[in-house]
């Protein structure tokens, strides 16, 4: 059987909680990526992450044992600079809030970045910084109320770190856009088209499969443009968020984590003869009673494949079932399943 890397032609690959969470990698996520470029599949590394430029992160995965280059990572600040395009004339200057990324986005393009309203900015751009502050966010909510073309780099509401979730760009676009009375008049990072379609551009791919950790960006941003996603449990997503995922949030693979591109996929079946049930190689999850229950021995991958499919195809039947007991014993899997790496 071919495996699952095998499938495209490039991979668009999330980096918070996909390939490192912090300064150290994801376990298994290195040796994975090593074995698909060995195969011929290119890989770009596409990040919401506006703290920093390509540069860095390049740096960051190469000490992680993924050896990259700038031209390897796609940043929301590079989109963000793209679609600011059609809003300023070449060479404006930009108020910047956020990190050096978005700095060093805009000079390579030949806009001016400034961090004062005095300094006469045509836009705003805005994306995440560990270090922004309210003095910042005033700034921004200043610059916004008088008019100006505001865009955000990206709308994640957390980020992942070693502690957990903490508030990500989008939490802190919430807060001018609650003082200022409106929304962005653009968002370039996943979900939003621009960021994918320029990697695509990127590593001149015709048969492109995303992959990341959050139902909200990363697969629906795949969706958005029309082209397979596949999830991986090593950040953000949690077993009950996957299995109620709406439509747009729905990835067409899952995985524990990067293994899974260098293994063949297995097929899910979805049957609905007496009541709805999914099987995946030989784990099987029928509705019960109204209940999701595993009625073979696994509890695995395969599992929480076929409670996803049955789950989905419940749902979009207008119908509903309880997660019950399943979800918790998923839960537990994936949880010893990463304590043992």
């Amino acid at each position: 059987m071919t495996n699952l890397s095998a499938m495209f032609d490039g991979l668009l690959l999330d980096l918070d909680g996909v390939v490192y969470v912090g300064p150290d990698a994801v376990p298994h996520a290195a040796e994975s990526i090593r074995l698909v470029r060995s195969s011929g599949v290119s890989c770009g590394f596409v990040t919401n992450n506006a703290s920093r430029s390509a540069e860095a992160v390049a740096e960051h995965l190469t000490s992680i044992g993924v050896p990259a280059v700038a031209h390897d990572v796609i940043t929301s600040p590079q989109a963000a600079v793209t679609v600011l395009g059609e809003h300023v004339a070449p060479g404006s200057r930009v108020l910047v809030i956020g990190g050096s990324g978005i700095s060093e986005a805009l000079l390579a393009r030949g806009y001016v970045p400034v961090r004062c309203l005095s300094d006469d900015p045509a836009a705003v751009m805005q994306g995440f910084s560990p270090d922004l502050g309210w003095r910042d966010l005033a700034e921004a909510t200043y610059a916004v109320r008088a008019g100006l073309p505001w865009i955000a780099t990206n709308p994640d509401l957390t980020f992942p770190t070693p502690q957990g979730a903490a508030p990500g760009n989008g939490s802190l676009v919430r807060v001018v856009a609650d003082a200022a009375g409106r929304k962005p008049d653009a968002i370039a990072g996943k979900p939003e088209p621009p960021l994918l379609q320029e990697a695509i551009a990127r590593i001149a791919a015709r048969d492109p499969l995303m992959i990341g950790d959050r139902l909200d960006t990363d697969i629906e941003a795949g969706t958005r443009i029309g082209i397979p996603s596949l999830l991986v449990l090593t950040g953000v997503t949690t077993v009950s968020s996957l299995l109620a995922a709406s439509p747009a949030e729905r990835p067409a693979y899952i995985g524990i984590d990067l293994r899974v591109l260098v293994e063949p996929y297995p097929d899910v079946i979805v049957e609905r003869d007496a009541g709805w049930a999914a099987s995946c190689r030989g784990a099987r999850v029928e509705v019960v009673a109204g209940e999701l229950v595993a009625t073979s021995s696994q509890v695995d991958a395969d599992a929480l494949r076929a409670a996803a499919a049955v789950a989905w195809a419940v749902a979009d039947a207008g119908e509903s079932c309880r997660m019950g007991n399943l979800t918790m014993r998923l839960s537990e899997w994936v949880t010893r399943m990463q304590s043992q790496e």
